[in-house]
């Protein structure tokens, strides 16, 4: 992918000091250690710049190949990797999960409000693939700590790298927790991209690693991609921050604060050194456990924007990634009305979802300047891209900083991007 003179892509080269202004006033104001920006256009980069450091103790340069822990920006990839396997009619969306997980058959549905995770009822339908692929399984992330289900997911240590020895284990211990609701009923964030992930190792009969590594990151050239960081990359990648105060990941379910004064600048939370991200994990995270720098992700990005293919290698067809990036909610509904006002700090009134990222069906009930159609996810640690087919348009944040809700850095960045476009 190469860097082109931005007006020869439709954008304004004086307008992107704008961005560069702003990535310099989030090290400045102490809101990040370090960042960098990518922003394609047309099938070309217009725009990569990064500053900051990738590790205050040491002084170390945030750079343009600095590698990161991308978190949930693994569940496109996840997602993808499902899609590939649908392709090949290893599955039907609308399987009971429970076709290949058995555990799941079982499953109850916890009865809600204040009530024990123990006072269940059945399911009044199955949980399918779609349901998985949409986040409306029923299933939660234990670190919410919404409800006696959440805390059950701490008790039985559904955590990632917890202490299965195997994402199999770990699957089959959640089978015996209750879900938070029926299937297809609500739109709840959740471990359901790791029991995606699952479904791929049983669907390939290959590891999650494996299938990534030989599928995906192999034909796209994701050299740097992984669940650990390689021993001669460790030099490359980057220490994990959190704000001095308001550092409280179940805090993501809660609008953001951009008061720099308040949160008071940085402290350290994982260093380089003795990072688990160096060692190889034990349940692998289709949900969030991957590693990648910024050429890795932009890479990604673009092959999905040419519609599955990147320089002659295809891993889906132009019908299938059209597909995915539809909202699959029921009655076209958004995510405020499945019953999830905010996340992180994005407020979804008019945000669908759909196979692997969230979808605009409505920018004006977002508040947010984009298009129709524009796709996106995000990381625990601010991390953030976007896909807007109506512009040609791609967009990748990295940082490390974490919880993502601590400041409102993507719709920042959004209109930053935006203000760019001239033709």
């Amino acid at each position: 992918m190469e860097i082109v003179n931005p007006e020869s892509v439709g954008m304004s080269s004086h307008r992107l000091e704008r961005v560069t202004r702003w990535l310099e006033q989030q090290i400045s104001s102490e809101r990040l250690a370090g960042a960098s920006v990518l922003i394609g256009r047309r099938g070309s980069i217009a725009y990569f710049e990064t500053t900051g450091v990738a590790e205050l103790e040491t002084g170390k340069p945030f750079k343009r190949d600095s590698i990161v822990r991308i978190f949930s920006m693994t569940k496109p990839i996840t997602s993808v990797a499902a899609m590939m396997l649908y392709e090949e009619g290893a599955f039907q969306l609308d399987d009971p999960v429970s076709k290949y997980i058995p555990g799941f058959a079982e499953t109850k549905v916890w009865v809600g409000g204040e009530a024990s995770a123990d006072e269940v009822m059945p399911l009044t339908g199955p949980m399918t693939v779609r349901h998985v692929m949409t986040h409306t399984s029923g299933l939660t992330y234990g670190f919410m700590r919404a409800n006696d289900v959440d805390r059950r997911y701490h008790q039985e240590n559904i955590e990632f790298p917890g202490d299965a020895a195997d994402l199999e284990e770990l699957v089959d211990r959640l089978t015996r927790i209750p879900l938070i609701c029926q299937p297809g009923s609500e739109w709840n964030y959740s471990i359901s991209t790791d029991v995606l992930g699952r479904l791929v190792e049983i669907w390939s009969g290959q590891t999650l690693d494996e299938f990534f590594g030989q599928r995906i990151f192999a034909p796209l050239d994701m050299t740097d991609a992984g669940f650990c960081v390689a021993r001669d990359n460790e030099e490359r990648f980057t220490a994990l921050y959190t704000p001095l105060t308001g550092g409280d990941l179940a805090s993501v379910s809660r609008p953001a604060s951009d008061d720099a004064e308040q949160r008071g600048g940085l402290k350290l939370q994982e260093p380089v050194t003795g990072s688990r991200y160096l060692k190889q994990a034990g349940p692998l995270s289709g949900g969030g456990g991957l590693t990648a720098s910024m050429r890795d992700y932009a890479r990604f990005c673009q092959m999905l924007m040419n519609g599955g293919e990147l320089d002659g290698s295809r891993l889906l067809s132009r019908k299938t990634v059209q597909y995915m990036r539809q909202n699959h909610l029921p009655e076209n509904r958004d995510m405020a009305a499945m019953g999830q006002p905010v996340w992180s700090e994005t407020s979804y009134d008019g945000i669908g979802f759909g196979l692997g990222f969230a979808v605009v069906i409505d920018p004006v009930k977002a508040h947010i300047i984009t298009s129709v159609g524009e796709h996106h996810w995000g990381g625990a640690a601010s991390t953030f891209f976007w896909l807007d087919p109506e512009e040609d348009l791609f967009t990748v944040f990295l940082t490390q900083l974490m919880p993502s809700s601590t400041y409102p850095i993507r719709r920042e960045l959004r209109a930053a991007v935006y203000q760019t476009l001239v033709d």
